[in-house]
């Protein structure tokens, strides 16, 4: 098994290198990052100029590309005007642990991040726990009371869940539980931020700031999710070893849950072990609709600036994320399933 964990680790990293040259090339086409630092001011030629070569931006892009990910020691950036460079200057490179410094806030990309992702990981988690909570309830339930009245009904329900947008199910959901339970003086929830300013961070105001992005993330996923887990169990439970073990009288809820669902968690886990490295990354959507302070909302307002080095590390703390997931997804496997082996 450790022989197979270091030959995936080290298959990883021409794929990292291979993903992160393809992420610089396409950040450096989104848009034009000096036209952003001066703020609302139209950036003038002089100092158009001068940052472009203090930036290193007028280099060959594959030059670029080694600067960002190895260090440099040329990009010397005034842009306060004191005189002194800023923090861009004499960069580390990605490889030795520097992200660099965000050209919008002159922070380092690092510290931004630090700030945003345990935000994120609050309102991602949580919605993945409700979903896959839920998930094995109906998709097992499904399975079980195959085409009966409640599971056609589940399936309709499901479908329409699934087909509808998420910008859409957030909408509605602020619409009805917000504003509707407002004018009806019932109890409303909260639409936006992560608590109320003039009561502070607390505990409940957190959980109930979240109530409502949770649902509606849950309410996507949680559609895909059940329907997956009800085809996977059919599928087992008409298989041989099923039916012996129901043969021998073995209680219904041991054939159930230790025979046919630990070998139907396999697809399962496949599913979750791919979903699990983007919660990193935040819900864009979500996050802006509900104006929730996580990555999703940090990614979007620096993309939309051109930031590279705050969207590269974004985009590659995502993409180690991947790697490092599908390592742990099929050490999984071979728990869930002896036959599995790596050898």
């Amino acid at each position: 098994m450790f022989q197979y964990i270091l030959k995936r680790l080290l298959q990883g990293i021409p794929l990292l290198l291979i993903v992160s040259l393809t992420l610089f090339l396409l950040m450096m086409k989104v848009g034009d990052p000096i036209a952003t630092m001066g703020g609302r001011s139209v950036t003038r030629p002089a100092d158009r100029e001068r940052l472009t070569r203090q930036l290193g931006l007028d280099k060959p892009l594959l030059v670029q590309y080694l600067y960002w990910l190895i260090g440099n020691d040329w990009t010397q950036v005034d842009s306060d005007g004191d005189g002194v460079p800023d923090k861009n200057g004499n960069r580390l490179g990605i490889l030795r642990g520097d992200f660099g410094t965000s050209l919008v806030t002159k922070r380092p990309v690092t510290e931004l991040i630090g700030e945003r992702i345990p935000n994120t990981l609050i309102l991602m988690v949580a919605s993945e726990v409700v979903t896959v909570a839920f998930a094995l309830i109906l998709g097992i339930y499904s399975a079980l009371r195959q085409y009966s009245t409640l599971d056609n009904i589940l399936t309709a329900l499901l479908f329409i869940g699934y087909s509808m947008p998420i910008f859409f199910v957030s909408l509605m959901s602020m619409y009805i539980f917000a504003v509707l339970f407002k004018q009806w003086g019932l109890p409303y929830l909260p639409t936006v931020g992560m608590f109320d300013p003039q009561v502070g961070k607390t505990f409940s105001q957190v959980l109930w700031h979240m109530v409502l992005p949770v649902m509606s993330l849950s309410v996507i996923y949680f559609a895909g999710y059940s329907r997956y887990i009800r085809s996977t169990m059919l599928e087992v439970m008409n298989q041989d070893y099923v039916r012996t073990a129901k043969s021998k009288g073995l209680p219904r809820r041991q054939v159930v849950y230790i025979h046919a669902l630990k070998n139907a968690s396999l697809p399962i886990v496949t599913l979750v072990g791919l979903d699990l490295p983007f919660l990193l990354g935040g819900a864009v959507v979500t996050e802006r609709i509900f104006a929730w302070p996580g990555m999703g909302r940090l990614f979007l307002d620096h993309l939309s600036r051109a930031d590279v080095s705050v969207v590269m590390g974004i985009m590659m703390m995502v993409a180690v994320a991947v790697v490092v997931f599908q390592i742990i997804t099929d050490v999984f496997y071979a728990w869930l399933d002896p036959r599995i082996r790596y050898d």
